[in-house]
Parts: C-alpha cells; sequence; structure tokens
C-alpha cells in the first residue's frame, strides 16, 4: 500500500495487523492513548459495508409528497465513456452492498448525472523535494430529481455557525467527526424507497438509505444529530 507522505507533527498507525488499514494521529500520543484508540477500532468504518446505518427508530427519511403531486418519468442522459465507468463503479459498489436495489415498476424515475468533487486536501512533494498542501476533486454520482420540486418542505431548523463556533471558545480540547458517508448511514422509509428510482445504462434502481441531492436530506440529517448529541448541544 502506498502512502502519502505526512508533515513531521503526523504519523500512521494502523488497526490491523497486515497493516491494511492506515489512520492518521499526531505524534505526540501516549502509547496508552493509541491503544485506547485500538480498543474502540469498530467505531471507525472504512467501507460501505462496514455501516449497519443508524437505527431506523432514532432516525429515518420519508418523503412526503404535495397533495397536487403528479409522478415524474424521467429517460436517462447519454455519458461519455469515462463518465460512464464512473457511474458503473458507483452502481456495483452501492448494489454490492444493499444500499440500491434493483427496481423495474416506480412511477417515480429520475436520471443519474456526474458532477465534481472537491476531495479535501492531501501532501506532496513540489519540484524542490518540499511538502506542499494540493488540492483533490474527484467526481460525485448524483441524481437529477425532479421529484424535489413535488417534495414537501421539511422545516428542522440548522445551526448557526457562529453559534457554534462561539461555544469553542475558550475550550483546551475540541474534535471534527466525519460521518462517512453521512447520509447514506440513514435509513429510507420502506414506503418511499420507489421514488428514489433513478434510470441509467446498467438499469433501474432505488434506494434504500438516503442519497446526496434528495430534498429534505439536510434537514433529516441534521434532526438525527441533534437526536443522537442533544446532550452535548
Amino acid at each position: 500500500m502506498e502512502l502519502k507522505p505526512l508533515p513531521k507533527h503526523l504519523k500512521y498507525a494502523y488497526l490491523d495487523a497486515e497493516q491494511q488499514l492506515p489512520f492518521i494521529i499526531t505524534n505526540n500520543l501516549h502509547q496508552e492513548q493509541e491503544d485506547k484508540l485500538l480498543q474502540h477500532k469498530k467505531a471507525i468504518g472504512w467501507k460501505l459495508s462496514d455501516l449497519p446505518g443508524i437505527n431506523p427508530s432514532i432516525c429515518m427519511h420519508r418523503i412526503l409528497m404535495e397533495e397536487a403531486a403528479k409522478p415524474i418519468r424521467q429517460q436517462q442522459r447519454r455519458m461519455n465513456p469515462t463518465i460512464l465507468d464512473v457511474v458503473k463503479k458507483e452502481v456495483t459498489k452501492l448494489l454490492t452492498v444493499g444500499i440500491i436495489y434493483s427496481i423495474s415498476d416506480s412511477q417515480w424515475v429520475s436520471p443519474v448525472q456526474v458532477v465534481p468533487k472537491k476531495f479535501g486536501m492531501t501532501v506532496m512533494k513540489n519540484q524542490h523535494d518540499e511538502l506542499v498542501p494540493m488540492r483533490i476533486q474527484n467526481r460525485r454520482v448524483c441524481i437529477d430529481y425532479r421529484l424535489n420540486q413535488a417534495t414537501h418542505k421539511d422545516h428542522f431548523p440548522l445551526p448557526f455557525i457562529d453559534q457554534v463556533l462561539e461555544k469553542l471558545s475558550g475550550k483546551s480540547h475540541y474534535c471534527f467527526l466525519d460521518g462517512f458517508p453521512g447520509y447514506m448511514q440513514i435509513h429510507i422509509a420502506p414506503e418511499d424507497q420507489h421514488k428514489t428510482t433513478f434510470t441509467c445504462p446498467f438499469g433501474t434502481f432505488a434506494y434504500t438509505r438516503m442519497p446526496f441531492g434528495l430534498f429534505n436530506a439536510l434537514s433529516t440529517f441534521q434532526r438525527c444529530l441533534t437526536s443522537i448529541f442533544s446532550d452535548l448541544l
């Protein structure tokens, strides 16, 4: 496994004996702290199959339609070979872990689209052999849901970022938690799954988990986080 170089204050540690599951930690952790991290390694997801999803009794996404809403069946769109390969890999990955399933009789059908995605930062050596930050760009497969225009709006409030930052003022410790992948840990109500149907050259599929680009997904995700972390808010 080839790993990117790290700044001096960081290092790699591994969750497995074969050293196939690396993660980045600071150099000044004590051995006791590293051992404690390894004791709770099951809390860290490395692939979609590691994620059972959030218990539906805590949070579930529902798609409530406006009264006058009429189903829309859209046709698939043409794709160049590069984009087609991206879609094929994504469909295969999601199908394998049960996040999507094949469906043939949905009244709601939307086309796939692929958009650029900022994937974060990495560190690479430049021509002077210096470590410099570089932005990584990837492609995101999402669905052009006309369904969104007919969905009843969820008015669950979102937090004010400035107030969240004010709560960190004067604190000596804080952490960032990345929900991997956040939306797809939330189940969709079985009676609403057919509404998420999308079409592509490889078939028509519906989601069992909440996808990116679905109307009210942000509100559902925030409601879920508020429920889980209510004691800390």
